[in-house]
């Protein structure tokens, strides 16, 4: 006789009651059904004003040309009446970091409510999803359109749902490449057919790009491509407002008739009727408590108060709370977690704006000629530099060279420039030392460009003067 490893039946299944995947469970394709709600119509306000602020943007036209152009032929950004050169990248960090704190603060107090409502693979995902439903009709119509065999009419649908869909990603590439490239002369080229290789590979980049992320990988992106799903959860506590199921108060499940006494049967307020689920883009069961892949989109809240309202029960069986108050706590608005990343905000967009003000509207670079030193026909040692300046602004600009704290050199040559707006000037200059002998092979000087029509504009940059000690 052998030995056997004992077991113990931890577990039994009903037979009668069969496990139900969700479509994301079961690896399947999501189709989503049409509902209504108060965060469905924030979702679409929100949505609205973006692709406005988006498409609108790109042409609007300021001073003569566009207003907000990332130029990366002349390594310039225009936004409005300000230009921004390479050497003002620092801005952009700062404003990168003041974007994460933003998102920090925000998933601390109401968790992924920007994936949910902003974030442009959302937005876009909600856009195609919406040209499916008007193409193929609603979910179960959807559904028996995929089980159904290839026709002429399902032809025609799919046709007409991937030309919908292509047709916006071409927009939406047009537009975004229009930032980088006047949008104007862009359209103009591809409605004449005579795009340039670069433009028309990065458009169909783009395009692509939009077609296969928004159209077929939709929620994938959020689950397996996105880093903030990964992370988000560590920046929850018991305060943080997510969307939740009252498991308390909706256990246990099951269907039942409206004018029913259902607690009197031992049934909570739930009906089991799903449709918290057939709304969910990502296809899961917000009963099965958070989860990695919940967007807090809000629109399993609007499904399930609009059953609620039908049933006659009280809203809120699902619904932004936090896990504090659906233990029968409170919850803390103000606390550190949050005031900190707050704080951090408010200090960084506090140095935003300090830099944005203080910025040097002109640039001084200065480069000493290869050349020690030579001697001029006064027989002054003299050396010989290349200044660049920068005009910042869109404004010609008058500007005064001079040497800064330095009685024994003299500048030789042109001492006022004009630039035209953005104009970069390459100038030689010579530097002599008159009054006196050198006292070292290397002593210091300073070069000044100050703007005549405005004073308080003006900059500074340091060098070397090289001569022969004894003469």
């Amino acid at each position: 006789m052998t030995d056997r490893i004992p077991a113990t039946l931890v577990e039994t299944i009903d037979p009668r009651s069969p496990i139900r995947l969700t479509p994301a469970q079961a690896g399947g394709v999501i189709h989503t059904r049409s509902f209504s709600g108060l965060f469905r119509n924030l979702r679409r306000y929100g949505a609205g004003a973006l692709f406005l602020l988006f498409f609108g943007t790109a042409w609007l036209n300021w001073g003569g040309r566009q207003a907000v152009l990332w130029d990366l032929n002349e390594s310039k950004f225009y936004i409005f009446g300000a230009t921004f050169w390479p050497q003002d990248f620092i801005l952009l960090s700062a404003l990168l970091i003041i974007c994460a704190f933003g998102l920090f603060c925000i998933t601390v107090f109401a968790g992924r409510v920007w994936c949910g409502y902003s974030c442009p693979q959302s937005v876009w995902t909600w856009v195609f999803m919406w040209l499916e439903r008007f193409t193929e009709g609603e979910r179960n119509q959807r559904i028996k359109l995929d089980a159904a065999p290839w026709s002429v009419g399902k032809l025609l649908r799919r046709g007409a749902k991937h030309a919908l869909w292509l047709a916006v990603s071409l927009v939406t590439a047009l537009a975004f490449v229009g930032y980088f490239t006047p949008i104007r002369e862009l359209t103009h080229e591809l409605l004449s057919l005579e795009l340039g290789l670069s433009s028309a590979s990065w458009l169909f980049f783009f395009t692509a790009a939009t077609y296969l992320n928004a159209g077929w990988l939709r929620e994938k992106v959020c689950l397996h491509m996105c880093p903030y799903s990964r992370f988000q959860s560590v920046m929850f506590d018991d305060s943080t407002l997510l969307v939740t199921y009252d498991s308390a108060r909706g256990e246990g499940r099951g269907p039942r008739r409206k004018d029913a006494d259902h607690r009197a049967e031992g049934l909570g307020d739930c009906i089991d009727c799903t449709m918290c689920v057939q709304v969910c883009p990502t296809g899961i069961d917000i009963r099965d408590g958070l989860q990695l892949d919940c967007l807090s989109c809000g629109a399993c809240i609007d499904a399930c108060d609009t059953v609620m309202d039908k049933m006659g029960y009280a809203r809120g069986l699902v619904r932004y709370t936090s896990e504090r108050a659906l233990a029968g706590g409170r919850t803390q608005w103000l606390r550190p977690r949050l005031l900190g990343y707050a704080a951090m905000l408010g200090l960084m967009i506090g140095a935003f704006g300090w830099g944005l003000q203080t910025r040097a509207l002109v640039s001084l670079d200065v480069t000493k000629d290869r050349g020690l030193f030579r001697e001029n026909g006064a027989g002054q040692i003299e050396n010989i530099y290349r200044l660049k300046v920068i005009n910042k602004t869109q404004e010609p600009r008058r500007y005064a060279l001079s040497l800064v704290d330095a009685p024994p050199f003299a500048l030789q040559g042109k001492r006022e420039l004009l630039l035209a707006p953005g104009e970069i000037l390459d100038l030689p200059v010579s530097v002599a030392l008159v009054g006196r002998q050198a006292v070292s092979s290397s002593e210091p000087l300073r070069f000044e460009v100050v703007d005549l029509d405005d004073p308080a504009i003006r900059v500074s940059t340091a060098s070397t003067f090289v001569s022969p000690i004894d003469r």
